[in-house]
């Protein structure tokens, strides 16, 4: 073998920023050796790994199959490196999580993971299902927490907790005293919804697919609690997962409205890249969640631990 593994870190770097300079900035090094690093291995191989257009790159066919083996690679010298080097720790971390996952469990998990492994380096990105994804499509994130499904090709897919969603409103609206509702009681009401993209957005339209006429959709926002202050304020009325809900749904700031008639169960999922190396705390972190969920039903049950 003619090429380093610093030749395939650059490699990476390069795969993941699309650019020479932003890649030689991730990496310390000068923008010279970078281009050289990259050179080097191409010339070696006697293979071209990317199209070029002016400073742009992207990964030719080629080089979007040698990545996954890439990175796996990179992950096993550096579990090697920690080993001889004496480190037992579990190094370092990227998650990525949708909002309900991040804002609600994501962040509670994670700091109770680092109290117990505090050498390891967490980092979490939120972000909604379509982004995570993409993220770890592209090695960018070294687990994903998703509620909505992935049918990609490239990921791993690994069922983690039930999740429901429901139709919610303010104390004052009409549909608060009734409590319930049919299918035709919904269609004239403004909605707040999730923006497309988003794992709530597309358990809901599915379990409206039925629908006979089109919503009234008076607003789209990307986070949870801008659709509460919007439902809250009597803008209109929503649909989101219970455990977004269970505090404002306790003080009677929100009213939860059953609707029969509408399936609004999910799964909330943990995705890997299929040719991910699975490090020593990718494995901890999956199972610490599952240990939290274990007897639960539902994810609006889950009683998360207190961080000091």
């Amino acid at each position: 073998m003619h090429f380093t593994l610093r030749q395939l870190q650059v490699f990476a770097s390069i795969a993941r920023q699309q650019s020479v300079s932003r890649a030689a900035e991730s990496l310390s090094l000068s923008q010279s050796a970078t281009s050289t690093s990259l050179a080097e291995l191409e010339r070696q191989s006697g293979c071209q790994l990317f199209d070029r257009a002016g400073k742009r790159l992207w990964l030719n066919a080629l080089g979007r199959q040698l990545l996954p083996q890439v990175v796996a690679l990179l992950d096993q010298a550096k579990a090697i490196e920690d080993l001889l080097a004496g480190k037992t720790g579990f190094g370092s971390l990227n998650v990525g999580a949708t909002l309900t996952v991040g804002n609600y469990l994501a962040t509670q998990l994670i700091g109770g993971f680092m109290q117990r492994h505090p050498e390891c380096r967490v980092s979490l990105h939120v972000h909604n299902t379509a982004h995570i994804v993409r993220q770890v499509a592209l090695h960018e994130l070294d687990l994903g927490l998703i509620e909505g499904n992935c049918q990609h090709p490239d990921i791993e897919v690994l069922p983690w907790v039930e999740d429901e969603l429901v139709v919610f409103c303010a104390p004052q609206h009409p549909l608060a005293r009734r409590g319930t509702a049919r299918i035709d009681d919904l269609i004239d009401e403004a909605w707040i919804l999730r923006e497309q993209g988003s794992g709530t957005r597309l358990t809901f339209d599915q379990a409206m697919r039925h629908r006979p006429t089109k919503l009234n959709i008076r607003l789209e926002l990307e986070h949870t609690e801008a659709i509460k202050r919007a439902v809250e304020s009597g803008l209109g009325i929503s649909c989101i997962s219970r455990l977004a809900l269970r505090d404002a749904f306790r003080r009677g700031s929100l009213v939860p409205v059953e609707t029969p008639e509408l399936d609004l169960t999910r799964q909330f999922f943990f995705i890997w890249h299929s040719q991910k190396y699975q490090t020593a705390a990718m494995r901890e972190f999956i199972v610490q969640c599952q240990t939290l969920t274990a007897g639960i039903r539902r994810s609006d049950e889950i009683v998360l631990p207190v961080i000091a």
